[in-house]
C-alpha cells in the first residue's frame, strides 16, 4: 500500500510530458485539441454563476438601460482584451500559465505569481461549489447545503481528475441546458414586470433608490473582477488550439457572448425579483418542471465551471512544484471543496479583491512577451532562466498602487495592469541587475 501511495505522489516526468493535459512542458503538435471541443469547453466555462451574480449586482445598484448593460459590455470587453493577449501567448508558446510566469519571473521567483493564483483560483473553485449547494438548498446553514456542497466539490474533483477529455465531455449538455434556461428567464423577468417599458421604469425607481447604488466605472470595475482570474489564466486552454483563431475566439466566447449573457439575465432578475440575480431563486416559484429545470440547469453549468475552474490552480501548481496532475487534482479539489461551505457568502467581496490583485501579476508577462521579446519567447530557453527576474516581482507592487491611484477616467483594474506593465519596463530596462542573473 505504501509503495503504491508513494508511486502515485512521485512525479514521473515522462509520463506527464506524454499525457493529454502535459503540465510540465510546451504541447506538441500532436497534443493541440480539435475546434468544435475547445469552443464547446469555451461555452461550458463561461457559463459560470458568477455572471449571474455579477448581474444581479449591477440590476440591483443601477438602471438597467443604459448603465447596466454598458458596464456589463464594457467590463467584459476589457478582460476579453485581456484574455485575448494572454491567450495568443498561451497559443505561440503552447505554454500553461506556469511556464509562462517561469520565463518572466524567473525559475524561484515564478512561485510567488503562480501560488498566488492558484489560491485565487481555488478560492474561485469554492465560490463554484457553494453557488451548487445554495442552488438546492436555497440557503447557506441548513444541512442540505453542507451535504450538496461537498458531495459538488467531491464530484468536481473526481471528473478534473480525467483531465481536458473529460472537461470537454461534461460541457456539451450544460451549454443547451443553461441557454434554453436562461432564454425562458429572460421571457418570465420581462413579462413579470408588465412589458419591456414598465420593466425599464421598475429599472429606474429601484436604482434611485438603491442602498448600494454603483457608477458606471464601478460597474465596470465589477464585472472586471468577476472574470480578471479567467483572464490571466487563458492560456491553461488555448495552449490547445491549433489555430490561432480558435485561441482568440475562446476568450470572446467565454467572456463577450457566454458572461454578457449571463450578466444580462442576473440583472433582468435583480430588479425583477431582487436577491442575487440567481434564476433558480425564482424559477422555484414556478413549480413543476420549470423549477427543477432551473435547478437542474443550474447543476450541470456549475458541474462544468467547476471542474473547469478546478483544472486552472491543478495545471498551475502542477506545473511549478513538479507534481503529478493528478495529486494536484486531490489537493486543489479538497481545498476548495472546504473553502466551499463558507466562501460563497463573501461573493461580492471576493470579487473585488480579484480586481485589484490579479491585474498586476499578468502585467510583466505581456510587457516582456510584446514589448521585450516581442513575441519571440522560447521555452526551450527555461534552462537559462534567472533564478529571480526582480524587475517582475518589484513590478506588482507598483502595480497595485497605481490601481488606488487611479485616475477618475479609467478603471481601476485597467490602470493597476498598464501600472505594472510599465513600471516592468521602466525596471527592466533602466536598472539591468534587476533581472537577475542567467544560469550558465
Amino acid at each position: 500500500m505504501a509503495n503504491r501511495l508513494r508511486e502515485w505522489w512521485t512525479l514521473q516526468p515522462e509520463e506527464e510530458r506524454q499525457s493529454a493535459d502535459n503540465p510540465l512542458t510546451p504541447l506538441s503538435d500532436a497534443q493541440r485539441r480539435n475546434t468544435l471541443p475547445l469552443l464547446t469547453l469555451a461555452f461550458g466555462w463561461g457559463f459560470l454563476v458568477t455572471g449571474l451574480l455579477t448581474g444581479g449586482a449591477l440590476g440591483k445598484g443601477m438602471s438597467f438601460w443604459p448603465d447596466a448593460v454598458q458596464a456589463s459590455f464594457y467590463g467584459n470587453l476589457a478582460n476579453f482584451a485581456i484574455g485575448a493577449v494572454v491567450g495568443y501567448m498561451g497559443y505561440k508558446t503552447a505554454c500553461n500559465s506556469g511556464l509562462l510566469y517561469r520565463l518572466v519571473y524567473g525559475r524561484f521567483g515564478a512561485y510567488i505569481p503562480v501560488l498566488f493564483i492558484a489560491l485565487l483560483t481555488i478560492g474561485w473553485q469554492g465560490i463554484v461549489v457553494g453557488a451548487f449547494g445554495f442552488a438546492w438548498a436555497q440557503n447557506f446553514d441548513s444541512t442540505a447545503f453542507y451535504v450538496v456542497a461537498l458531495l459538488a466539490g467531491l464530484l468536481f474533483t473526481a471528473t478534473t481528475y480525467f483531465g481536458v477529455r473529460a472537461l470537454e465531455w461534461v460541457s456539451v449538455p450544460s451549454v443547451v441546458v443553461l441557454v434554453a434556461v436562461g432564454l425562458y428567464s429572460i421571457d418570465l423577468n420581462v413579462g413579470q414586470a408588465g412589458g419591456w417599458d414598465a420593466f425599464l421604469a421598475l429599472s429606474a425607481d429601484k436604482a434611485a433608490t438603491s442602498e448600494s447604488p454603483l457608477s458606471v466605472l464601478n460597474g465596470v470595475n465589477v464585472v472586471i473582477g468577476s472574470w480578471i482570474v479567467g483572464a490571466v489564466v487563458m492560456a491553461e486552454y488555448t495552449r490547445f488550439a491549433k489555430r490561432a483563431w480558435v485561441a482568440i475566439a475562446i476568450p470572446f466566447i467565454v467572456l463577450i457572448i457566454a458572461q454578457w449573457f449571463l450578466q444580462i439575465v442576473g440583472a433582468l432578475g435583480g430588479v425583477v425579483y431582487g436577491g442575487d440575480g440567481d434564476f433558480t431563486s425564482y424559477l422555484r416559484e414556478q413549480a413543476g418542471f420549470i423549477a427543477w429545470l432551473g435547478v437542474i440547469g443550474m447543476s450541470v453549468a456549475l458541474w462544468t465551471t467547476g471542474d473547469a475552474n478546478l483544472y486552472l490552480p491543478v495545471i498551475q501548481t502542477s506545473s511549478i512544484m513538479r507534481r503529478p496532475r493528478r495529486v494536484m487534482t486531490v489537493i486543489c479539489g479538497l481545498l476548495g471543496t472546504i473553502l466551499g461551505l463558507g466562501i460563497y457568502q463573501q461573493f461580492l467581496f471576493w470579487i473585488g479583491a480579484l480586481a485589484i490583485w490579479v491585474p498586476p501579476l499578468i502585467g510583466p508577462v505581456i510587457a516582456h512577451y510584446y514589448f521585450v521579446a516581442r513575441g519571440k519567447m522560447d521555452a526551450g530557453e527555461e534552462a537559462r532562466l534567472p533564478v529571480i527576474n526582480w524587475a517582475a516581482l518589484f513590478a506588482y507592487p507598483l502595480g497595485l498602487l497605481s490601481y488606488y491611484y487611479a485616475p477618475e477616467w479609467l478603471v481601476p483594474a485597467l490602470s493597476g495592469l498598464a501600472g505594472s506593465m510599465v513600471a516592468y519596463l521602466v525596471l527592466y530596462y533602466l536598472i539591468p541587475p534587476l533581472r537577475g542573473v542567467a544560469k550558465a
